[in-house]
C-alpha cells in the first residue's frame, strides 16, 4: 500500500463518483463491473464501485475497488487494486498501483 489509499476530497459524493468513473472508464479496457450504494440511517452514503481493466504488462485483468463515503461530512476516498501478477509472489510490474493512480490523479486537485 502506498499510504495514498484513503484521503478526503472537496467534491460532493456524486461528483466524486462521476469523476472516478470517467477517469477509470476512459480507456478501451476499463469498465465498471458493479456498484452498490448504502445509505446510513443518520445521514450519509457509501458507494462501492468495482472496476476491471486489462493490463498487458501484468498479463491479465486487474480489479479496482473504489469506496467513497460522506459519513463525516466530507467525501472520503479509498482504493484497493488487485488481481495482477503471476505465481506465488503476485508480481504485476506495478500495474496494480498504476490502476489506483488513475483515481488518485483524477482527484489530485480536489484532495484536502
Amino acid at each position: 500500500m502506498s499510504g495514498m489509499n484513503s484521503y478526503f476530497v472537496s467534491l460532493d459524493l456524486d461528483s466524486c463518483a462521476n469523476r472516478v468513473h470517467e477517469a477509470v472508464t476512459n480507456s478501451i479496457t476499463g469498465e465498471l463491473i458493479d456498484h452498490y450504494v448504502v445509505s446510513h440511517p443518520e445521514g450519509g452514503q457509501c458507494v462501492v464501485a468495482v472496476y476491471e481493466k486489462h493490463y498487458y504488462r501484468a498479463g491479465n485483468r486487474l480489479t479496482l475497488t473504489v469506496i467513497l463515503d460522506n459519513f463525516t461530512g466530507k467525501t472520503r476516498v479509498h482504493c484497493i487494486s488487485g488481481g495482477g501478477g503471476e505465481g506465488l509472489f503476485r508480481f504485476d510490474w506495478g500495474a496494480s498501483q498504476s490502476f489506483e493512480d488513475v483515481v488518485h490523479e483524477a482527484l489530485s486537485s480536489y484532495r484536502l
